[in-house]
């Protein structure tokens, strides 16, 4: 059986550096919870394969270089979640801006595959990095 550990352990090893074993990991309706990017216009929440890839598919795009480090995974006694600590770098393709970031994410397995995702970042480091304007949340 595969772990939520592993699967968020793969998912951060893949996402960036190998699409298609990431796409793997993925269930197709994958529910991706991003609690902050609509401060940068972006949706809160991508529901199933096709607006997930895509999302994921435009941030591949604009960034280079980008690296994920500094990987803590924290499993749950249920082995069908853990959450994770992780730090990134990249440049952003658009600004020529270098792009550092800390992540949390919060993982949940069903059927060995990544199903759903709930994901913490600074606005902010985002914004000056793609140099964007917060948006109102309201």
């Amino acid at each position: 059986m595969t772990t939520a550990s592993d699967l968020l352990k793969r998912h951060f090893e893949t996402l960036v550096a190998d699409p298609a074993a990431w796409r793997e990991l993925i269930a197709d309706d994958l529910e991706w919870e991003l609690v902050y990017a609509p401060s940068l216009g972006h949706p809160d929440r991508l529901s199933g394969r096709e607006a997930v890839e895509r999302h994921v598919g435009w941030f591949r795009g604009a960034v280079e270089n980008f690296r994920f480090f500094d990987l803590r995974v924290y499993p749950f006694a249920d082995a069908n979640r853990a959450v994770a600590e992780v730090r990134a770098e990249g440049l952003i393709k658009a600004t020529g801006r270098t792009y550092r970031q800390e992540y949390v994410l919060f993982l949940r397995t069903e059927g060995g595959r990544i199903a759903y995702l709930r994901e913490y970042f600074d606005p902010v480091r985002a914004a000056r990095a793609l140099d964007t304007p917060i948006a109102d949340g309201r």
